[in-house]
Parts: structure tokens; C-alpha cells; sequence
């Protein structure tokens, strides 16, 4: 009686041990799993948070460079940051002003030899007795209209180049803050469909943007 006493709570004593085995190795793999999953989580959102960096836009910039170049030629193109258009800008601008101020200084000469050789005076500097040569009187008239003309056209050559350096500066500015992200592509491809009721192919060429 007392050995098969034994050899019944010998098998209930092994009956509990692997039912405690068996209790503990499924909260084993539980805690695994979550923790393979929290690591997983922790790694999708660190990519996320890193893909992208969007710049901000300045809407005021263009307005701002145009302005700078109005009140001093070059100045929007340093806000600009294209340091080196301000040599251009100053070659365009200064020797349009120089080849006016020239003109202008022979048209004055010419014009002041005309009157006073129309008045009767022969003490001009175009009447052979200096350093230039003897002019007559048709003669100082075509080169005083031919120096105003010149005067004139450069005078219009400085206005253009003191405009377009304006309309540089608000156009650079505009386009320092275009779109040229990767996902804003235009793309121009074949394009195959078939009718699902018909059966019948529907096919050309299709523009596709994406933004």
C-alpha cells in the first residue's frame, strides 16, 4: 500500500513540473515577439521622421531683390547670393553711362561750333587754327546730329540694362524657390487598356505628373 502511495505522487510531482514547463514557455515567446516588435516600431519611425526636410518659401524674396536693384544696381543680385552678375551688371550699366557722356560731350562741342559759326564768328576750335582741322559749316551740322543720335541710342542701351537687372534679380529670386523635388516628375509614355465588356484595346499616349 505504502510503495504504490510513492509511485502516485512520483507521477503527480512529474505530471506538475511539465505542466509548469509548458506554462512558462509560451509567455517566453510572448515577451520575444513583443519585443521584436517594439523594435521594429522604434526603427519605422526613425526612418519616417528622417526622409524628408521641406524648405521653407519666401514669398516676399522676388519682390525684395527687385527693390534692392531699383534703388542700387546689383544689390539684389548680392541678396541673391549670384555675386558674381554684380561686375556684369556694373560693365553693362557703366559703360552705357559712358559712351552717353561721351556723345553727349561731342554733340556739345559740335553744336557750340555750329551757332557760333552761324553767327558770324570763326574762333572755333574746328577752324584749322588749333589741333583739329579746318570744318565747314554742312560738316559741324552732320557731326552735332550724329553725336545727338549716338547720345540718344545709348541713353536707351542705359535704360534697358538698368531694367533687365531689375527683372534678373526678381526672376533669380523666383527661381532659387522652384520646386525641384524628387517626387514632381512629368513623364510621357505609352498607354495600353483593355475594354473589360468589349474586349476591345484602348491604346495612345499618356501624360503623366506627378507632385
Amino acid at each position: 500500500m505504502h510503495k504504490h502511495f510513492s509511485i502516485l505522487s512520483l507521477l503527480f510531482f512529474l505530471a506538475v513540473a511539465s505542466y509548469s514547463q509548458e506554462e512558462e514557455l509560451p509567455e517566453e515567446k510572448e515577451t520575444d515577439s513583443i519585443t521584436n516588435t517594439l523594435s521594429t516600431a522604434v526603427l519605422v519611425i526613425e526612418d519616417s521622421t528622417s526622409f524628408k526636410k521641406k524648405r521653407n518659401i519666401n514669398p516676399l524674396a522676388p519682390s525684395k531683390a527687385a527693390f534692392y536693384s531699383a534703388v542700387l544696381p546689383g544689390l539684389g543680385q548680392i541678396y541673391n547670393k549670384r555675386y558674381w552678375k554684380v561686375p556684369l551688371v556694373y560693365g553693362a550699366i557703366g559703360g552705357s553711362v559712358y559712351m552717353y557722356s561721351l556723345n553727349n560731350d561731342n554733340y556739345q562741342r559740335f553744336r557750340t561750333a555750329f551757332k557760333r559759326r552761324q553767327a558770324g564768328f570763326s574762333d572755333d576750335e574746328f577752324n584749322g587754327e588749333g589741333e583739329f582741322p579746318f570744318f565747314e559749316l554742312a560738316t559741324l551740322e552732320n557731326q552735332q546730329e550724329r553725336f545727338q543720335r549716338d547720345r540718344d541710342l545709348w541713353l536707351v542701351v542705359t535704360i534697358v540694362a538698368y531694367t533687365l537687372n531689375i527683372i534678373d534679380a526678381n526672376v533669380d529670386a523666383h527661381l532659387k524657390q522652384f520646386n525641384i523635388d524628387n517626387n514632381l516628375s512629368l513623364d510621357f509614355e505609352p498607354y495600353l487598356d483593355l475594354n473589360s465588356v468589349t474586349n476591345d484595346p484602348t491604346y495612345g499616349m499618356a501624360l503623366t505628373i506627378k507632385f
